[in-house]
């Protein structure tokens, strides 16, 4: 039996956070434990239970972290000072922007199908949803459907879950994805 690694620094809520990430994308939420994580991380697993009770609150943390980081996005959006057609775009292609540069934090917010973490998902995913659909109710410039607006919304998912694995960055597809936006402001501006 190996010795211990020696602990270098003091483990955080964000390193294991990163890792829980990183091994839930991988394996899938059912396949991995909090030993697993901790054994990546080198610690043992008494000490993640110091920042997690356990690994549902773990993963909850995790998507409460990711949806604040999209809200996030969206505000800054909507504080810029541009007309209500280009903010309208910028939401559009943040969107993409977001789910393709963060496409780990993406996977585990829309794509992961576990029946045990999908209420954790549905709540931040609803109220996120929500803050997307007013701001692009209110931006639209006409009165828009709630159909209208899901529909907006599925195809900017598409198009990230298309293009999430296959590129690394949104720079890559930067031109399609805003020429996708452009073709979606049509419909709705």
């Amino acid at each position: 039996m190996s010795p211990r690694k020696s602990v270098q620094k003091e483990l955080t809520r964000e390193m294991i956070m990163d890792a829980a990430r990183d091994l839930f994308v991988s394996k899938g939420y059912q396949h991995v434990s909090m030993r697993q994580i901790a054994k990546e991380l080198g610690y043992s697993h008494g000490s993640i239970y110091y920042h997690f009770k356990n690994k549902a609150e773990l993963f909850y943390a995790l998507v409460e972290d990711h949806f604040e980081l999209l809200d996030q996005k969206l505000h800054d959006v909507l504080k810029q000072k541009l007309d209500q057609k280009e903010k309208l775009k910028q939401i559009l292609v943040g969107y993409i922007q977001f789910g393709l540069n963060h496409q780990s934090h993406y996977e585990i917010m829309f794509l992961i199908k576990d029946e045990e973490v999908r209420n954790f998902i549905n709540q931040g995913g609803n109220r996120s949803y929500e803050n997307f659909a007013q701001s692009v109710s209110l931006l639209s410039g006409k009165e828009l459907k709630v159909q209208e607006i899901w529909l907006l919304f599925l195809s900017l998912h598409g198009f990230v879950t298309h293009y999430c694995r296959i590129v690394n960055s949104y720079e890559e597809v930067r031109g399609l994805a805003e020429a996708h936006a452009d073709f979606l402001l049509k419909s709705i501006h």
